[in-house]
């Protein structure tokens, strides 16, 4: 008899057609996986096998647009979710109007979209159980707080997707409940030693993740957009051609990375996708026509491994006039020290054609991506100095200077958009291109986590696009960590390198480098917040709002408090200065 074994995720809602949607599941066993609404829509299809674990991706169809459906999951034809006497209200799909009945009204109407965003969350469980925030040594968690939250208030409004942007799962950090499992398999006195090492042991990290009962009940009814950042492979994960040429030398390195990736393509990829893409995707298709799919998915992984160029994690969403472009900044990388890009040439111009594509059809450009673009101006300036230094700024590609920037690049993770230089001039004109052309969005927002703390940057104002149209405002928001912790000097670090102090040091390393200004200015409008947290947008025609939360930890219990929230558009919204001056 065929069991739930993870799961179940609500991954893709259709917004053009709001009549589809997929689900994700892993089970106990091979069998048939059916999804059934309570409005007659449905779906099912068989689980598919990769290293003796069981998955299916459930395209449901024939859902009603602007409308909320209860679902059930069944294996093998029974049901399986929700369990018996589930404390949770039910796992719903949520769908839009259809577009052409949809308007673009304030507040709760159906032009109203809500994306709830962070990243870096370490999902292990306090030492002694599932107790109250306060018992939790990094303290309480976001997302699990949220969930709390919105369970327990059916008339809560609800994020209208969740986008994870990076640290899903930490294969470098394990907690002591996963060392005890990975102690049990291998001894851990041997490379990696506590961290995860195969594909088997990754599954222990997003069963540790996903079910948490909470967060199991939030995923399984708002849907997901999920991309990787260093920690789901490991930390720093293609710093550079050094690092790289490093850690291809040991032992564990090979069967960790194609793991990693396998893992990454099976619980977090395969519900990035529309059922189109789904029915396109050779991968997909392959996995479906053999028994055990292993050796499939692990040629993928180790192909792309190899070779970047080979697959693109990057993908696009649409939600009504909200275009939201998850861009992968960690493996399609080019390392070389000459030519080094965040993105290979291929990524590059996915990027660019998917932000300037039809212009005028969307009111909100969202670009996620793992690493924030505008960065506290100290660690800008730092990270361009030691890329300056490791190309040879200094006494040449091979010269003390150069080792020098090569050790700095390494222990103190400088490995931002600002260090791959070419990349950030690049990805500046492209925002400027987006916000300052024809018929521009309201709105050009990068959002991104990695860090550990958040805040909001913008490039300083100019008045309005060419020809007198109003452009687009341009914010970076980062937000990070949902749930994990940053050390007193790194908090006292981050608000230096916010500071005039920071400021002018930066200055003067950037000097030594011999490196120009930046083509844009930026500051910090609001931040640094430091906590668990999440932001979210609220999206209605081309105005938007943003918040911020943090989970704290009281006498009654974990609660979310609000720590920012703003209108971020007005009828004259603020674009890039053409000044050079930081």
């Amino acid at each position: 008899m065929a069991g739930l074994r993870l799961g179940p995720l609500l991954r893709y809602v259709d917004w053009e057609t709001a009549s589809t949607a997929t689900v994700w599941i892993e089970a106990d066993r091979p069998c048939t996986a059916e999804v059934r609404c309570a409005d007659g829509a449905s779906g099912s299809s068989r689980t598919f096998a990769v290293a003796g674990h069981h998955y299916a991706l459930v395209v449901v169809t024939g859902l009603t647009p602007g409308s909320t459906t209860p679902y059930e999951v069944l294996l093998d034809d029974r049901t399986v979710w929700p369990p018996e006497q589930y404390p949770f209200p039910p796992s719903t799909i949520s769908t839009p109007p259809i577009p052409d009945a949809a308007d673009s009204g304030e507040g709760t109407g159906p032009g109203t979209v809500r994306v709830a965003f962070g990243s870096c969350r370490w999902a292990a469980p306090p030492a002694d159980g599932h107790l109250p925030g306060r018992s939790d040594p990094v303290g309480p968690d976001a997302l699990d707080t949220l969930a709390a939250r919105l369970a327990a208030d059916p008339d809560a409004v609800r994020p209208d997707v969740l986008l994870l942007l990076g640290d899903q799962i930490y294969a470098d950090e394990t907690s002591e409940a996963t060392r005890r499992r990975l102690a049990a398999r291998r001894d851990l006195d041997e490379p990696p030693g506590a961290e995860v090492a195969d594909y088997d042991e990754y599954t222990c990290l997003y069963d540790e993740s996903w079910r948490d009962p909470e967060v199991r009940w939030l995923l399984s009814t708002v849907p997901s957009c999920m991309i990787f950042d260093d920690h789901d492979v490991i930390d720093d994960w293609n710093t550079s051609a050094a690092w790289l040429a490093g850690i291809r030398a040991t032992s564990w390195w090979n069967e960790r990375i194609v793991s990693g990736l396998m893992s990454y393509w099976v619980y977090q990829h395969l519900g990035n996708l529309s059922p189109a893409e789904l029915a396109a995707d050779p991968l997909h298709t392959a996995v479906h026509a053999t028994p055990d799919a292993t050796e499939a998915v692990r040629h993928f992984a180790a192909g792309a491994a190899a070779d970047p160029t080979r697959t693109s994690w990057s993908y696009r969403r649409i939600f009504g006039r909200v275009r939201v472009l998850m861009v992968d900044s960690r493996a399609a990388r080019v390392l070389d020290e000459q030519q080094r890009s965040m993105l290979h040439p291929r990524e590059e111009e996915w990027l660019r054609d998917a932000a300037l594509d039809a212009p005028g059809s969307c009111d909100h450009l969202l670009i996620g991506t793992s690493l924030p673009w505008l960065l506290p101006p100290l660690v800008h300036d730092a990270e361009q100095w030691s890329a300056a230094l490791c190309r040879g700024e200094r006494g040449g590609p091979d010269g003390r200077w150069a080792r020098v920037g090569e050790a700095l690049r390494q222990r103190s993770d400088l490995e931002h958009w600002a260090a791959f230089p070419k990349s950030f001039e690049r990805l500046t004109e492209l925002i400027r291109e987006v916000a300052e052309g024809p018929e521009a969005p309201a709105t050009v927002c990068v959002l991104s986590g990695d860090v550990h703390h958040a805040y909001i940057a913008e490039p300083l104002a100019s008045a309005s696009a060419p020809g007198g149209t109003p452009a687009a405002r341009v914010l970076q928001l980062t937000c990070s960590p949902v749930h994990n912790s940053i050390p007193a000097p790194l908090r006292a670090g981050f608000r230096f390198a916010w500071s005039r102090a920071g400021r002018l040091l930066g200055r003067l390393l950037a000097r030594h480098g011999r490196i120009g200004p930046p083509s844009t200015r930026w500051e910090r409008t609001d931040g640094p917040w430091f906590g668990n947290q999440l932001m979210t947008l609220t999206l209605s025609g081309r105005k938007a709002a943003l918040s911020l939360v943090q989970a704290r930890a009281r006498k009654s219990g974990t609660v979310l408090e609000l720590a920012f929230d703003r209108q971020l558009t007005d009828d004259t919204p603020p674009s890039f200065s053409q000044s050079t001056k930081r």
